[in-house]
């Protein structure tokens, strides 16, 4: 089990895919992506870390994902939170997630 811990931070929102099939994240900094990483130790084959996140008044549960490329993790951001909180790709939002 991880310890809990929790980090704060600004990121923008991305979007990978066209149309219906597109998925919305957003980057978490690479210092706390080692951070994460340190503390997550052996993760499942996909390499995700379960967190709970939120942007605003909008909390949910979710995975982070690493990106081999880039060294950081990716989080989706649910249509729901988006919607919730008038969000879209392009924009800067405050988030906090929480591992542990």
């Amino acid at each position: 089990m991880l310890p809990e811990q929790t980090y704060g931070f600004e990121a923008e929102l991305w979007r990978s895919g066209d149309g219906k099939a597109a998925w919305t994240f957003l980057t978490v900094p690479r210092e706390i992506s080692q951070q994460i990483r340190f503390l997550a130790g052996k993760t499942n084959g996909f390499g995700s870390v379960p967190v709970r996140a939120r942007i605003g008044d909008k909390g949910w549960k979710t995975s982070l994902f690493p990106d081999k490329a880039s060294g950081c993790y990716f989080l989706p951001v649910k249509a729901a939170v988006r919607k919730a909180e008038a969000i879209s790709a392009g924009d800067s939002v405050s988030i906090e997630i929480r591992i542990g």
